[in-house]
């Protein structure tokens, strides 16, 4: 059976150990929690909804999920400015654009709502920890593949959106991966949020310079299977596209051989985990919010708690995917 690894930290023990404080605590109505996110609609994002929702229904809390159906940064600072509004108990945040939240974080943080990043972290914002996955080790993990892939020769253009913190993570460690081979990332192109982008970008550069692109890389989750879906329709062989999570398509794509590999992250585990460590700092409140716990050796809280990435591709899709459906029940 496929599996994901573990918590890679002593971090993982501390967050345990928290969950299981925080369920044996009581809960009250005054308890409202937020996720905030946006591209709602997004198969990625539905996983998270749903680890949350399960997280509130075990301990029967009230929470809210919010953010637009698209990707628009502005629209989540909007939803975010609401959850305070509203004055919820903490705020689970999935960072767009770091710079845009970070006032709206802050001011979470001041009206004494604990705020907690999920998949992308928002670091120079008062927000007190981050969850989610390892980013510069899904770069390095995607960049040894690709270089398998290439036999260590070729060019690349990279689709991501730079402004996230995440995936400059993943870009660096595809970049320290690819250091020493003679494999160049030769373009990188901001597809804004808009699987178009990246769709008109291929068919372009199929047209007028297919011999000089060797590869695609896919930093976020939609432009993979556009890629493939290009390629395919132009009967182009011999690329390699390496993709990033676990919508169908993109499962889809590997099983029939146009994506390579594709990195496997755990949204759910992602918010189902910051919903419990949420209502931990109700119960537990730190001495204060408003504090740089990462510097102390002895904080009551993580800076970071590692959920966990795994590499995808032909020999261990079947798994996944079964593993996916016993605890699903078949939903994508």
């Amino acid at each position: 059976m496929f599996r994901f690894p573990r918590l890679s930290s002593l971090l993982g023990l501390a967050l345990l150990t928290g969950l299981l404080v925080s369920c044996g605590s009581a809960h009250d109505s005054d308890e409202y929690f937020v996720l905030v996110a946006a591209n709602l609609q997004v198969p990625y994002w539905q996983a998270a909804g749903a680890g949350f929702t399960r997280a509130a229904a075990q301990m029967k809390i009230r929470v809210d999920y919010l953010g637009p159906n698209n990707y628009d940064p502005k629209a989540e600072r909007e939803a975010l400015d609401r959850a305070v509004q509203q004055k919820a108990t903490g705020i689970l945040l999935a960072v767009t654009d770091p710079a845009l939240l970070k006032d709206g974080i802050d001011k979470a943080i001041a009206a004494g709502i604990p705020v907690v990043t999920i998949d992308s972290d928002a670091p120079a914002s008062k927000r007190l920890f981050f969850i989610g996955t390892n980013n510069y080790q899904v770069g390095q993990s995607g960049g040894q593949r690709l270089a398998q892939e290439l036999k260590g020769k070729g060019n690349v253009v990279v689709f991501t959106m730079p402004d996230q913190h995440n995936m400059q993570d993943r870009l660096r460690g595809y970049r320290d991966a690819l250091e020493r081979s003679g494999i160049k990332i030769t373009r990188v192109v901001d597809i804004q949020g808009d699987p178009r982008i990246a769709f008109d970008t291929t068919t372009q550069i199929i047209g007028k310079e297919k011999d000089k692109v060797d590869a695609f890389v896919c930093l976020e989750a939609q432009s993979g299977k556009e890629v493939a879906g290009v390629l395919s329709s132009y009967k182009v062989t011999g690329k390699i596209v390496m993709a990033m999570d676990t919508d169908p398509e993109t499962l889809d794509w590997i099983k029939k051989g146009g994506i390579a590999a594709t990195i496997a992250q755990k949204p759910y585990t992602m918010a189902f985990v910051g919903m419990h460590m949420l209502d931990n700092l109700y119960h537990h409140k730190p001495p204060s919010l408003d504090t740089d716990w990462s510097k102390d050796s002895f904080a009551p809280i993580p800076s970071f708690v590692d959920t966990g990435s795994a590499l995808i591709d032909k020999s261990n899709v079947d798994s996944f995917l079964q593993a996916k459906q016993s605890v699903t029940g078949g939903q994508k």
